[in-house]
């Protein structure tokens, strides 16, 4: 079994009523809850929420943003794709030329680098809000853009040296964001010891849901593969 798990909410409406209902701000599983409701469902309108439990039949509303990924999402369940690959279909699927997303966790830049091939275009108008807490994470994310893309491509990524709880106050208000994406756990290469915590990380969730256009998605890739991101899933 992958020691990644994958988790994703397209309605807002869907997350902040479950994160009402369940007090997860001020429960110390709040993390674990909430990975594991949007990780048997996949949320595609207040009115319909398709579970996907691995089933080679199943299969999505055809008023659904990922319908068509059927086989991707079985392949993941299967351990025959990874969650990040996965993951990038899902937002390729979502995304449009010109978008506005957020990298909440960048890592090595991997992630970020993926949107920004999915939302540049010539107008300049998509841009990627990139943050981490480590100055090592931003370093590679911007060596990894300077080998990759043109100049007049990273200068649509912003990147910031904060916490994605405090995502709010580095996107202008009012921007119109389509996706918001954490790939949670420890930086690879990195300081195994600095990882992302539930606290944080539902603060996050309560930010990325209120800058999310209809039709957006909130993306979780979570790595189990150490103690405290077990914690934090199970």
């Amino acid at each position: 079994m992958s020691a990644l798990r994958i988790c994703l909410c397209l309605n807002p409406v869907l997350l902040n009523r479950f994160l009402t209902q369940t007090n997860l701000l001020s429960s110390s599983c709040a993390l674990s809850s909430s990975l594991k409701w949007t990780s048997k469902s996949l949320c595609c309108s207040s009115k319909s929420i398709v579970h996907s439990n691995g089933d080679t039949s199943t299969s999505l509303s055809r008023n659904c943003p990922l319908s068509g990924l059927e086989d991707e999402l079985v392949g993941y369940r299967l351990g025959k794709k990874k969650a990040t690959e996965v993951a990038h279909l899902v937002w390729r699927h979502v995304l449009h030329k010109g978008d506005i997303v957020i990298d909440a966790t960048c890592g090595n830049g991997y992630d970020t680098l993926a949107m920004l091939k999915m939302v540049a275009d010539e107008s300049g108008s998509g841009r990627v809000y990139g943050m981490d807490i480590q100055i090592d994470a931003l370093k590679n994310t911007s060596s990894l853009l300077d080998a990759t893309v043109t100049q007049k491509e990273k200068e649509l990524v912003k990147l910031f040296p904060i916490c994605h709880s405090r995502m709010d106050e580095v996107v202008p208000e009012n921007t119109a964001v389509r996706l918001v994406a954490f790939n949670l756990g420890y930086l690879p290469g990195g300081d195994k010891g600095i990882i992302t915590t539930s606290k944080t990380t539902l603060l996050a969730l309560e930010a990325a849901k209120k800058m999310l256009i209809s039709g957006g998605l909130i993306s979780l890739v979570v790595y189990v593969g150490h103690p405290g991101g077990r914690i934090g899933y199970c």
